[in-house]
């Protein structure tokens, strides 16, 4: 049977208000994975250069791609001369080097390789320009009115941007529905190449943030430093995205800002229909408590209802990290 998903703002006593939650990026939003609900927001929707967190949407496609059968992660893709002439975070791949999906994925994810991105962009489409276009048309049904992507890769280009809101709409959109792209959003360390060709994650938080699932950074000098950070805590998971950070280490810390929040704030709990969410006790009111309801949403996938309340001894404690 198809059930109802809610996310309910837990009582105000209960949480740390929305006005001392402070970030420094100029624009940042915090959104729960499995409903899509924004648990916090800082000018969500200007358009804003993303840099290589552009690549949510290239590995997106790729995933996609794989999953209806169209690519397999041991297919070769050999790389052209505009491919390897990418520059910037790169594996230095030569034109007509061939590697595997699996190793290509894994570079863009691990070490954000424009030239890796750009060598599955082509095999994808033909062509980087084709593929494009399918990142424009794909960003259109997810919903993403503040995005346009002129590359696959993220370097400067004149009109491609995007917003915050937009890039975790995209990043719920990998996160939830292909959940095999942790095999590499995880990695912290690994190799390419037969052990050549050393990889170390630009998402420090894949290392220093517990429960860290991903997902993707990116700086450039005009886009700042970027980021899309997910993370896990007793079966929730948290999106969230930072744009223009003044330094890279800031990025790091405004994200886990946010999500310290979100995990010390909201929980998933599981509920049927049936089963009644616990009074909520009210202070200097006509009645001792209240007795809260879900409100009613349809949603696309067929979890539970859920309920954001969580006692302040348990809030203290996540907070305590």
């Amino acid at each position: 049977m198809k059930r109802l998903l809610t996310l309910l703002c837990a009582l105000l006593l209960l949480t740390l208000p929305a006005q001392a939650l402070e970030v420094e990026a100029p624009s940042a939003v915090l959104m729960e994975r499995d409903t899509g609900t924004v648990l916090f927001e800082k000018d969500a929707h200007t358009p804003r250069e993303p840099a290589s967190v552009t690549k949510v949407m290239t590995l997106l496609l790729v995933m996609e791609a794989i999953d209806s059968g169209q690519l397999r992660w041991d297919d070769l893709v050999t790389g052209s001369a505009h491919a390897a002439s990418m520059g910037g975070s790169q594996i230095w791949l030569k034109e007509g080097e061939a590697l595997s999906v699996a190793d290509m994925v894994k570079a863009v994810c691990v070490v954000s390789a424009n030239d890796c991105a750009v060598a599955l962009a082509e095999h994808l489409s033909g062509s980087e320009e084709a593929f494009v276009e399918r990142m424009n048309a794909r960003a259109q049904e997810l919903g993403m009115e503040d995005t346009h992507f002129v590359n696959a890769c993220g370097l400067p280009a004149e009109g491609h941007v995007t917003s915050a809101y937009d890039i975790a709409l995209m990043s719920r959109e990998l996160v939830l529905h292909h959940p095999d792209i942790r095999q590499y959003t995880t990695l912290w360390m690994d190799t390419l190449r037969d052990g050549q060709s050393s990889l170390v994650n630009t998402n420090k938080l894949v290392r220093f943030y517990p429960g860290c699932t991903g997902l993707k950074t990116g700086s450039t000098s005009t886009a700042g430093y970027c980021l899309s950070a997910t993370a896990e805590k007793d079966g929730m998971e948290l999106i969230a995205v930072i744009l223009k950070g003044t330094t890279s280490a800031q990025r790091f810390e405004d994200a886990k800002t946010l999500l310290n929040h979100g995990f010390a704030t909201y929980t998933l709990c599981p509920l049927s229909p049936a089963h009644a969410l616990p009074p909520i006790p009210v202070t200097l009111g006509e009645r001792q408590t209240v007795q809260p309801r879900p409100r009613q949403r349809t949603w696309s996938s067929p979890w539970t209802c859920r309920s954001a309340w969580r006692p302040r001894s348990a809030r203290a404690t996540a907070w305590g990290r």
